[in-house]
């Protein structure tokens, strides 16, 4: 089930030109601080935490929610799942294959970023809700993983949502101006939670030089929430207003009741650039380290397929959230 590479040069979005241009820029590491935004009485502080996001999210790309209210046991819980799923074997989870276009299911290294042109190291299970028909594993073969799955599911969309207040006050809407957009009731809600499997290596494993667990990508959502595992590393993020230019990447330390924030392409279309969105990726195993799996969680808040995504400067013309990520999504998806 192995990809090959499969690079494509020409992108409708401008957005994806410039990422299919990103592996051709000198990067180099540095130590960057990503700012850590306490959640704590989020009524009561409400300005005060929208400005100290707009603050991190237009300076530095990344930050980092603490006191957030998502209960370590639901992540802990999720992770769980995660891997026995994952842990299945292939005759079963192949009975619940990614869709088509649809962002939900399981696959197994088909995800090819522009940026490098091969196939990340990993394995993934989407859940898009009104896409799930035929995607659950049975009770069988997971007693509890839909119950589970969908409650952490829930519990992110409502963080998630919390955030975008801020920024929807920052840009002058009504405060529930995104949690309309990405309406949980909906049957064209689009956002989704994937949960992700990084492949161990055996120690004399060799592999091409540009082989990457995931490659240096922005997101195509409005804003994205990473679960991480402590003490297993390897997610670094290129921080600043002119990181795709300049290419200086961090480190991102992996603990439990930190959740990882970046902004995506829709929310930085949205906000007509003041937002921004901003490259990551998932480094191979240094020298010395374990070639162990690496597991983490992200919540992708990707607006309803009706909704039309456009900036109150009107910097880009008018295009719905169905057709914005239907274009991302075939340029990172082979068929």
């Amino acid at each position: 089930m192995k990809k090959t590479e499969t690079k494509q040069s020409n992108y409708e979005l401008q957005e994806l030109k410039l990422e299919a241009a990103f592996s051709q820029v000198k990067s180099d590491m540095q130590e960057i601080s990503i700012p850590k935004i306490d959640l704590t009485e989020f009524e009561n502080r409400f300005e005060d935490i929208a400005n100290q996001l707009w603050e991190a999210a237009t300076e530095v790309g990344f930050f980092q929610l603490v006191n957030h209210g998502l209960p370590l046991s639901s992540i802990t819980q999720g992770f769980a799942e995660s891997k026995a799923f994952f842990d299945l074997p292939e005759s079963i989870k192949g009975q619940y294959p990614l869709k088509n276009g649809s962002n939900a299911g399981w696959e197994y290294m088909e995800q090819v970023r522009p940026s490098t042109g091969v196939a990340d190291q990993k394995e993934s299970y989407q859940v898009t809700l009104p896409r799930m028909q035929g995607l659950w594993p049975n009770t069988n073969e997971l007693a509890n993983f839909k119950t589970h799955i969908l409650s952490l599911e829930h519990q992110a969309w409502e963080l998630g949502m919390k955030v975008l207040q801020c920024f929807a006050y920052k840009l002058g809407f009504e405060r529930n101006f995104f949690t309309v957009a990405h309406d949980r009731t909906q049957a064209d809600y689009q956002s989704t939670l994937r949960l992700l499997h990084y492949l161990p290596f055996s120690e004399d494993a060799e592999l091409p030089e540009n082989t990457w667990r995931a490659g240096a990508h922005t997101d195509y959502d409005c804003l994205t929430m990473v679960f991480q595992k402590e003490g297993q590393a390897g997610l670094q993020v290129c921080a600043g207003k002119d990181a795709s230019i300049h290419q200086s990447w961090c480190e991102v330390e992996a603990l439990d009741d930190v959740i990882t924030c970046n902004i995506g392409d829709m929310l930085m279309r949205w906000s007509d650039d003041q937002l921004k969105s901003t490259l990551h990726r998932v480094r191979m195993p240094h020298k010395g380290e374990k070639k162990n799996p690496r597991h983490s969680m992200a919540f992708f808040c990707q607006a309803n397929k009706n909704v039309t995504i456009q900036g109150p400067k009107k910097t880009y013309p008018p295009i719905s959230a169905e057709d914005y990520l239907k274009m991302r999504i075939a340029a990172n998806f082979s068929s």
